[in-house]
C-alpha cells in the first residue's frame, strides 16, 4: 500500500476542520453570502455544503500544479461522497429515525476520509478523459446547492430536522 503524503494528510485535516467550522458559520454570520457556503438549517441537503466546499477547495489545492486532468478523479470522489452523504443521511435520519450527533460526526469524518482516499482508486484514463463532464456535474451540484438554499423543494431531504423526532408515530 502506498504511503499517504504529508500534504494530503494536511489538506484532509484542514478541509475536515473547515467543514466543521462551516457547520456553525451561518449561526454566527447570518447573511445570504454566508448561506451560499454554510448550512442554513439542519436538513440533509444543507449538510452537503460542509463536504462540498472544503473538499472542492482541498482538491484544487492538491491539483493546482498537476494540470487539469488531475482534477477528474477528485471531482468523481466529491460527487461520490456527496451522494453517499445524501443516502446515509436519508437512511439514518428519515428511514431509521436516528438523531445521534455522534453518528453525524462519525459519518462526516468517514466520508471526508473516504473522499481523500478515493481519487487514488479513481485515477484511471477513463476518468481523466471525462474531466469536463465531471466539472459540469460538480458545477451543477454547486448550482443546485445555491438554488435550493433560497428555494428548497418540498421534500424530506430539504426539511429542517433540528429538534424534530424523526421516528414515525405508529398508532396502536
Amino acid at each position: 500500500m502506498q504511503r499517504l503524503s504529508a500534504k494530503l494528510l494536511t489538506v484532509f485535516v484542514a478541509a475536515t476542520l473547515a467543514g466543521a467550522c462551516l457547520h456553525f458559520f451561518y449561526d454566527f454570520v447570518p447573511n445570504p453570502a454566508v448561506a451560499l457556503i454554510a448550512p442554513v438549517n439542519e436538513s440533509i441537503w444543507e449538510h452537503l455544503k460542509i463536504i462540498y466546499w472544503p473538499f472542492l477547495a482541498g482538491a484544487l489545492v492538491l491539483c493546482r500544479r498537476n494540470g487539469r486532468d488531475c482534477l477528474g478523479p477528485w471531482l468523481l470522489a466529491l460527487l461520490a461522497v456527496c451522494a453517499a452523504m445524501l443516502a446515509a443521511g436519508y437512511l439514518y435520519h428519515v428511514a431509521a429515525g436516528g438523531g445521534s450527533l455522534a453518528f453525524d460526526i462519525g459519518l462526516y469524518v468517514l466520508l471526508m476520509g473516504a473522499g481523500f482516499l478515493l481519487p487514488a482508486a479513481f485515477d484511471r484514463p477513463a476518468v481523466r478523459q471525462r474531466t469536463d463532464l465531471l466539472l459540469l456535474l460538480t458545477a451543477a451540484l454547486g448550482g443546485a446547492m445555491v438554488l435550493f438554499t433560497f428555494l428548497p423543494p418540498d421534500h424530506v431531504l430539504f426539511a429542517d430536522l433540528s429538534g424534530v423526532n424523526t421516528w414515525q408515530v405508529i398508532p396502536y
